[in-house]
């Protein structure tokens, strides 16, 4: 049974940081494309990037190229997205998900002050 856990999120002031970090567990880790997506209040889900954890991104929004960057430790089974130069925009609930499953994880909520 595939399992994605997310954890990291908090509350940050515009300008700051923040790693969001993304466990797998119930299948190979290093053989798939994990891809994080964001939902801001009262919008819909959106693509944050897509990173093959054998060769990196595949896709990625606009927004995500410069201040945002996604990597992973394949021998912890963990994919991360580290944010920097945060803005009130990036507020939202970000999650990851596993396509060939179907999963999601739980999100983890990005709080981010102005």
């Amino acid at each position: 049974q595939v399992q994605l856990v997310e954890s990291g999120g908090g509350l940050v002031q515009s300008g700051g940081s923040l790693r969001l970090s993304c466990a797998a567990s119930g299948f190979t880790f290093s053989r798939y494309t994990m891809t994080w997506y964001r939902q801001a209040p009262g919008k819909e889900r959106e693509l944050v990037a897509g990173f093959i954890t054998s060769g990196g991104i595949t896709k990625s929004a606009e927004f995500v190229k410069g201040p945002f960057t996604i990597s992973s430790d394949n021998a912890k089974n963990t994919v991360y997205l580290q944010m920097n130069n945060l803005k009130s925009d990036d507020t939202a609930v970000y999650y990851c998900y596993h396509g060939v499953s179907r999963t999601w994880g739980q999100g983890t909520q990005v709080t981010v002050s102005s």
